[in-house]
């Protein structure tokens, strides 16, 4: 392998994690972060506390504060800023970001006004094709990453070639295997709206409803994934790969996940913004909740959980009513495809 300049935006639990991998591979990795005491930190105790307590990275991660340093000469840039500050931060490197060097990404999520994915928002602002943007995506918990726990994840991009690139970085035969995808509307979309469907498993768990509820809430969720994906342009396989199933079952079973977390508290009765506020980090899965909520209106998709959890986040309704409209709904097919199918040899039984 030919070692490489990688840069990362930013330095929050993911975006360690990943420098990790990267620096486990032998590449210069330079960690980039608005907070000099948060560069400090890793620069010297080799820690990164707030976000990865206890984790010790390795000497081939330097941070900085300064953009251009981390930036320019970078053979491969991931971007792993909130959906919120994706813009912000894209617009920062572009101007030190050379034609030919890699872009890659590695957040779940929307961008609140527009509803634009990711890839749209860094191809805007990179000024180049989102067909040679990579997104990264995947069942991965950064807590488990950084103690090299064995990890899957899938790398897609319309471009093969910038796909194989990503992987050819991040694979490590120790514990991080990579895949490759050409859906990359599928991966950003699976990767987005699970985080919806995480916040419903935790409050599913905080109210006491057990594991029948959960697995139908995981199920019935990733029809919801499938449906606005499909109307989005999303190739349907995608959604039973790492990028779907795999992803949605590790954010909706773990206390890593920190939507998991926000649900669960939510349960217990604690208003919004003190849930988010005891977090302490972003918790994705809110405002993808309100993007969701505006898109399938957009592409006419039904998706009731979404519905009902936007109603408990910004409407005031309580958890309890939410599960009561979902199981009181009018009686359907699971399977509307199959139903459809069927319904001839249905009929004529």
């Amino acid at each position: 392998m030919e070692y490489k300049k990688i840069a990362v935006l930013v330095a929050g639990s993911w975006g360690t994690a990943l420098s990790r991998v990267l620096a486990d591979n032998g590449h210069a990795v330079t960690l980039w972060t608005r907070n000099e005491m948060q560069a400090n930190e890793i620069n010297h105790q080799r820690t990164n506390e707030k976000f990865l307590p206890g984790a010790k990275l390795p000497e081939g991660i330097k941070a900085t504060t300064v953009m251009a340093d981390a930036v320019t000469r970078a053979d491969a840039v991931l971007f792993v800023a909130p959906s919120s500050a994706m813009r912000d931060v894209a617009r920062q490197a572009a101007r030190y970001l050379h034609n030919d060097a890699l872009v890659i990404h590695a957040t779940k999520g929307f961008e609140s006004d527009s509803l634009k994915r990711m890839s749209t928002v860094l191809s805007e602002e990179l000024g180049r094709p989102e067909d040679r943007v990579v997104v990264l995506s995947g069942p991965s918990h950064a807590e488990e990453v950084i103690d090299r726990h064995p990890t899957t994840i899938v790398v897609a991009s319309k471009e093969i070639a910038c796909a194989e690139a990503a992987q050819d970085l991040f694979m490590n035969e120790s514990y991080f295997r990579v895949y490759t995808n050409p859906d990359l509307i599928g991966v950003e979309t699976a990767g987005a709206i699970k985080n919806i469907i995480a916040l419903g498993a935790g409050l599913s768990d905080g109210l006491g409803f057990g594991d029948n509820a959960k697995a139908a809430l995981i199920t019935r969720g990733l029809t919801e994934i499938a449906r606005l994906g499909a109307a989005m342009g999303a190739n349907s396989l995608t959604f039973a790969g790492l990028a779907g199933v795999g992803d949605l079952i590790v954010t909706c079973t773990s206390q890593h996940s920190r939507n998991w977390r926000a649900g669960s508290m939510l349960a217990q009765g604690l208003p919004l913004e003190e849930v988010l506020e005891r977090m302490g980090m972003v918790v994705e899965g809110v405002r993808t909740t309100k993007a969701a909520h505006v898109l399938a209106g957009k592409h006419n998709v039904e998706m009731p959980i979404t519905d009902q959890l936007y109603a408990v986040l910004f409407e005031g309704k309580s958890p309890e009513k939410a599960v009561g409209a979902l199981m009181g709904r009018v009686r359907t097919h699971e399977i509307e495809e199959v139903a459809s199918t069927f319904q001839n040899k249905w009929l004529k039984g």
